[in-house]
């Protein structure tokens, strides 16, 4: 069920401030309770993949703050493509709630 929605989630993500992978892949298993306990292998390379469309962009921590991590935030194309998102998304629940909270057909026996 999450396919085609990685992107959205992780911008999501970033909405409210930068974060490194870590901190990314643990806010949305906070937020979902646990539903979205996505594996670092999954997080990652879509980070990476919206560093590279320009949706996120990503610097290295200084060494004085720790570990260095990279750090992602949104770009202005990236808060623009969350919108889209958005818009998407309450189309698409509003279509499926339509559907699957609609009365059954009644049966032709």
């Amino acid at each position: 069920m999450l396919k085609g929605h990685l992107d959205g989630l992780l911008l999501a993500a970033l909405e409210a401030g930068p974060r490194h992978g870590y901190a990314v892949r643990e806010s949305l298993r906070e937020l979902t309770d646990g539903a979205f306990d996505l594996p670092t292998g999954t997080i990652y390379p879509a980070l990476h993949r919206l560093e590279r469309a320009g949706l996120i962009s990503g610097e290295w921590s200084s060494p004085e703050q720790g570990r260095r991590r990279r750090v992602y935030r949104l770009t202005a194309r990236g808060r623009r493509a969350l919108g889209e998102e958005r818009g998407g998304w309450t189309a698409f629940a509003a279509a499926m709630s339509a559907v699957l909270g609609a009365e059954p057909w009644p049966t032709t026996r």
